[in-house]
C-alpha cells in the first residue's frame, strides 16, 4: 500500500481537525478509497490534545486503525440490542470493568471509531448506552464523549441475520449507524474527503469512481475488458494467489491445495 503524508493545506482536511481539536461536536468522516481517512485518523491521534481511544468492528480493521474491537472494549454480547430499559439493565449488569478501565473511560474525551460502514445502529446504542452509565451522564449522549466516526458507506455494510433483523425492525428503520437510536435526532456533521492520493493514473482513478456507482460506461468497461484473458488457465504450485469472498471458500481452496 502506498503511504502518503497529511494533506495538512487541504481545507477540509483543516476543518476536519478543527472540529475534532476544537469542539465537541460528533464527526462523520467519509470517502473514497484512498482520499486519506485512515492518514487523517492517524494524524489525530499523534496531534490531538485530547484523551481518545480508537475502536473498530472487526479484529482486522482495529489492527489497521491501531486499536481494538468494539466488543472487547466496550464488554458487549454478541446478540443484538433491543433498545428497550430491560435490556439496557441485563447489558449493564454484565459489565465488569475494573478501576483502571473505568477511570479512562471517565477520562475519554475522543472516541474514534474507524470502519463505520459496517456498525450496525444497535450495536452503537450499545456503546451509548455503555458510556452513559459508567460515565455517570444518562442524560447525554455517549456520555459526553465526542465520536468521530470514520468510513466509506459504499464498501462493506453491516452484518446481520435474518433472524436478527426480525428482532430489530421493530425499533429500526435501517442496520447502518445513522439509523441508531442515538444518533436519529442529532447527526454528526458530515465531512468527505474527496481528492484521491492513492492512485495517480486518471483512467484508473476513472474506473474506479464508475464502478463504486454503478455508473460504468462503455470506455472504462473497455478499459477494464482488456485485463482479461479468456485463454488463462492456472497451473499448479504458480503462485497466484485467490481472491474469493468467504472463509469457507478460502478453506476449501487451500485445502486442496
Amino acid at each position: 500500500m502506498t503511504k502518503f503524508t497529511p494533506d495538512i493545506n487541504n481545507k477540509l482536511f483543516q476543518l476536519a481537525v478543527q472540529l475534532i481539536n476544537q469542539t465537541s461536536r460528533p464527526v462523520f468522516l467519509t470517502g473514497k478509497a484512498g482520499t486519506g481517512k485512515t492518514t487523517f485518523l492517524k494524524y489525530i491521534c499523534e496531534n490531538s490534545p485530547k484523551e481518545m481511544a480508537v475502536v473498530a468492528p472487526t479484529g482486522v480493521a482495529a489492527i489497521n486503525a491501531g486499536g481494538v474491537t468494539i466488543h472487547s472494549f466496550f464488554q458487549l454480547p454478541l446478540e443484538p440490542f433491543i433498545p428497550e430499559p430491560v435490556a439496557r439493565h441485563q447489558l449493564i449488569s454484565r459489565l465488569r470493568f475494573n478501576s483502571k478501565k473505568k477511570k479512562m473511560l471517565n477520562q475519554l474525551e475522543l472516541l474514534i471509531i474507524d470502519e463505520i460502514s459496517m456498525v450496525r445502529a444497535d450495536l452503537l446504542d450499545a456503546i451509548d448506552t455503555v458510556l452513559r452509565f459508567v460515565r455517570q451522564k444518562p442524560r447525554e449522549k455517549f456520555g459526553g464523549v465526542q465520536v468521530l466516526f470514520i468510513g466509506d458507506l459504499l464498501q462493506l455494510p453491516p452484518v446481520i441475520k435474518e433472524q436478527e433483523w426480525n428482532l430489530l425492525a421493530e425499533y429500526y428503520e435501517g442496520v447502518y449507524f445513522f439509523d441508531s437510536m442515538v444518533l436519529k435526532d442529532s447527526p454528526p456533521v458530515y465531512i468527505e474527503f474527496e481528492k484521491i492520493y492513492r492512485q495517480r493514473d486518471e483512467a484508473f482513478i476513472r474506473v474506479l469512481n464508475q464502478v463504486r456507482n454503478n455508473e460504468l460506461d462503455t470506455k472504462s468497461l473497455a478499459i477494464l475488458e482488456k485485463q482479461f484473458d479468456p485463454t488463462f488457465r492456472r497451473k499448479k504450485n504458480d503462485g497466484f494467489i485467490i481472491l474469493t469472498t468467504h472463509n469457507h471458500k478460502a478453506n476449501d481452496i487451500n485445502a486442496r491445495e
